[in-house]
């Protein structure tokens, strides 16, 4: 490099040390679990450059790289460099040193196998290497001091005495060499902290409330799609989809506390509501829709006005995991980054501690960083009223007004869940007692984070199954006759000019279930039993919580308006939508309090008012997408379908395959066997339809291909009805036959098969369809004789 013109060269301070490592040759430059990736441009500048030496190489067979052997050199701070600038001039050269380890789940040495599959939704996602970084980091300073200085004694303080995530066999048990644990229940019970409420029954009946863990409540819901692979992580939408509900909960209770603190106006500062993510773009998404009013698509806002940063007011903020490291470690990028640190340092403080002369005494800095910004100069944390984290709120941060916690991320760590609930403990105040006096209670809600989780895993095992018989299922050529076709729908096309309407008997119902997302849990403090978990017995209050607080205020008209407001922009911009706004919106504000008058069945101890929460919200809108259509009476052009472009109609000849499962032999199908779904159910209705004078011919949908497409909690899904008839008349005549027990989706399936059935005949180009569902197998011939008109 050039220094006023004069070459210079560039000294490396610290000690040289010979590194040789393994490197992964991969798409992107990083460390994971320790181990180290390099792209093949960066492997070769580093190689250029001189900062690698190559010692083996691994290629596949195509000659391409794909890890190396190299050696380097890292400079490190010297021990001597260490050790004086840690225990700085008062201690300098003194030897047989006492160390008192504060935090000590972070002071302890572990020997770090490797990672098991499980492991991420263990600890977290990306947080597994800084699990264990974290749980030696302040061990290799202590090795180093004892190898100049020697150590005489070490003390280990500890409120969560508890190996760090994953340790072998020691998971989520109390370090080993504890002398005496005061530990939270005592804390509780002396009153030196607030009580910790845990959901201990809902309205499911579940052995487990559901706003226990609520991360192990949502992901049974998730599709396939949402859910993503083994290794991907959850669609944040969805996690947020079902969260809505716990959050309004909690939310509502959070705005009567903040008006009940607000009467005495002796304490000008909020309640604290805390909402721990599992990752940053869940962070994003709960913050955005918290504290901004962004609304992710199918999500209603949450309603929550206390938490909605407006006119220069911070209310909600979002910290950041790598915010505060860097900050923490003196390398903020960002006066913003800086900021952000001393605003969450400073969450419940109203004022600075002044001097004998009664200046505050600002942070270092501080100041300064407050003219450049042109932000005030009160403590910046002082107005909070919600934080969204990642994790990151687990030690280290004190404040006395965190009065609700909720965790949208795993928790399989019983050291994760006490410092997450933690933060929510500390007392607001300290009132003067008598002697025999007790402090009042202070209590702290907590939703989401268990305080007791024994994963365990599946034994695998056992003797293999005998090989099944397997029948080959295909069409035969001497039946070409009763070959069967069907069009392949993907879409439907519309073509609005000024009327929509709705066929109310085919458009699905919706239940507002408590047993599917409980309105209301009670809660308990935290004394748990026997078995670790939250007990419904013993000491303490039981407190009922539900949704009433979020409902106060809510009024139907304008949720309907709101409704009608997202439904309208969705067709206004849909290419063959010509109608105005104004013109769809006035239709479909009728449309929508029709529906949820007529349609929305609220259980008790459910309300209407619930039906705008997700995911309830995003249901109702689907099923309306689906039912509103043209109003061909009006002069409107009827809804058609869009059929598949590189495919054309399906056929029974079509039909190959080999299956075990139980199969019966027929007459009336070009197809030689019903493959059976059920025991007796599907091999009676065949008979039933193969033995009927108004059948020409029928087949069982297995193998075919023949599927109606339908839409429902945000994805795209195939309903593969049972049976395909073609009746005897003049013309092409066909019914599509469910025979259909117990089905939570009956009603949007059929729904869905309706309009399938309305936009091929509009078409008419495939003859006339029709679609029935029975309960009962006996009920088939009277299915049959509704449709035929020879009867």
């Amino acid at each position: 490099m050039q220094v006023g013109g004069t070459s210079a060269k560039v000294a490396k301070t610290g000690r040289p040390v010979r590194i040789t490592e393994k490197i992964k040759i991969g798409p992107k430059t990083t460390t994971a679990r320790g181990t180290r990736y390099l792209t093949q441009d960066e492997f070769d500048r580093q190689v250029a450059a001189g900062l690698l030496t190559v010692l083996e190489e691994d290629r596949d067979r195509d000659g391409c790289l794909r890890k190396v052997k190299v050696e380097s050199y890292k400079y490190v701070e010297s021990d001597t460099s260490l050790v004086n600038k840690v225990l700085g001039s008062g201690v300098r050269g003194k030897q047989n040193i006492l160390i008192m380890n504060d935090e000590a789940h972070h002071a302890y040495r572990i020997r770090r196998p490797e990672p098991d599959e499980d492991e991420d939704e263990t600890i977290g996602e990306d947080e597994a290497d800084e699990f264990f970084k974290e749980a030696t980091v302040w061990i290799d300073g202590l090795d180093r001091i004892q190898k100049l200085r020697g150590i005489n004694f070490c003390v280990d303080l500890s409120a969560t005495p508890y190996f760090l995530g994953r340790v072998g066999q020691e998971t989520n048990r109390t370090f080993p060499w504890v002398v005496s644990d005061f530990g939270l229940t005592d804390a509780i019970e002396s009153g030196l902290v607030k009580i910790p409420q845990l959901a201990v029954r809902d309205t499911t009946g579940s052995e487990i409330p559901g706003y226990l863990n609520i991360w192990r409540w949502i992901l049974p819901k998730l599709t396939p799609a949402e859910r993503g692979g083994k290794k991907a992580s959850p669609k944040p939408e969805a996690i947020l989809k079902w969260a809505h509900t716990p959050i309004a909960m909690l939310g509502g209770l959070w705005e009567q506390l903040r008006c009940e603190w607000e009467e005495p106006k002796d304490d000008p500062r909020p309640p604290v509501f805390i909402t721990v993510c599992k990752n940053t773009r869940i962070a994003k998404i709960v913050f955005e829709w918290l504290g901004e009013d962004k609304l992710p698509m199918g999500i209603p806002s949450a309603r929550i006005m206390g938490f909605v940063n407006r006119d220069g007011q911070i209310n909600t903020i979002r910290v950041d995991s790598k915010v505060v490291r860097e900050t923490d470690s003196g390398e903020a990028k960002a006066d913003e980054t800086r900021w952000m640190r001393l605003t969450l340092d400073t969450v419940g403080k109203t004022q600075w501690p002044t001097n004998r002369q009664g200046m505050p005494i600002y942070p270092e800095g501080f100041e300064e960083l407050a003219k450049k910004l042109e932000r005030p100069l009160h403590p910046p944390g002082r107005d909070i009223r919600c934080i969204v984290s990642v994790g990151m709120l687990t030690e280290g941060w004190d404040c006395n007004t965190v009065t609700h916690i909720i965790g949208l991320r795993p928790f399989m760590s019983q050291l994760l869940c006490e410092q997450v609930v933690g933060r929510g403990l500390r007392r607001k105040n300290y009132p003067d007692i008598g002697p025999g006096d007790k402090f009042p209670e202070e209590v702290a809600t907590v939703f989401g984070v268990p305080f007791e989780v024994i994963p365990f895993k599946a034994q695998q095992g056992g003797p293999k199954p005998p090989k099944e018989k397997r029948h080959h299922v295909h069409s035969l050529p001497e039946r070409a006759h009763l070959e069967i076709r069907f069009p392949r729908v993907e879409g439907y096309q519309q073509a609005i000019r000024n009327r929509v309407t709705v066929e109310w008997s085919a458009l699905a119902p919706l239940q507002l279930d408590p047993m599917n997302i409980p309105p209301e849990v009670q809660m308990k403090g935290m004394l748990p039993n026997n078995q670790g978990r939250p007990s419904l017995v013993g000491p303490g209050k039981l407190q009922h919580v539900d949704l009433s607080p979020y409902r106060k205020g809510q009024r139907f008209q304008a949720l309907c308006f709101e409704m009608a407001r997202d439904l309208t922009r969705d067709y206004v911009s849909q290419p063959g939508c010509e109608a105005p706004a104004h013109v769809l919106f006035q239709q479909i504000v009728r449309i929508i309090e029709r529906y949820l008058r007529e349609k929305v069945q609220p259980l008790p101890p459910t309300q209407l008012v619930d039906a705008f929460l997700s995911p309830y919200y995003g249901w109702i809108v689907e099923r309306l997408v689906e039912g509103i259509k043209p109003d061909s009476t009006a002069g409107e052009a009827p809804e058609i379908p869009r059929y598949e472009a590189n495919r054309g109609p399906g056929s029974t000849a079509e039909v190959d395959f080999r299956t075990s499962r139980d199969v019966r032999p027929v007459i009336r199908s070009h197809v030689n066997y019903v493959v059976a779904d059920t025991k007796k159910w599907e091999q009676s209705a065949a008979y039933h339809i193969d033995t009927h004078e108004v059948v020409v011919a029928f087949v069982k949908n297995a193998g075919l291909g023949f599927a109606i497409p339908y839409f429902h909690n945000g994805q795209t899904h195939d309903y593969v009805p049972d049976f395909i008839i073609r009746l005897r008349c003049d013309g092409e005549r066909y019914l599509i036959l469910e025979t259909k027990g117990y089905d939570p989706l009956r009603d949007i399936k059929t729904q869905a098969a309706q309009r399938w059935v309305d936009a091929v005949n509009a078409d008419a180009r495939f003859g006339h369809w029709s679609y029935d569902v029975v309960s009962t197998v006996t009920d088939v011939p009277a299915a049959l004789a509704r449709v035929s008109p020879l009867l």
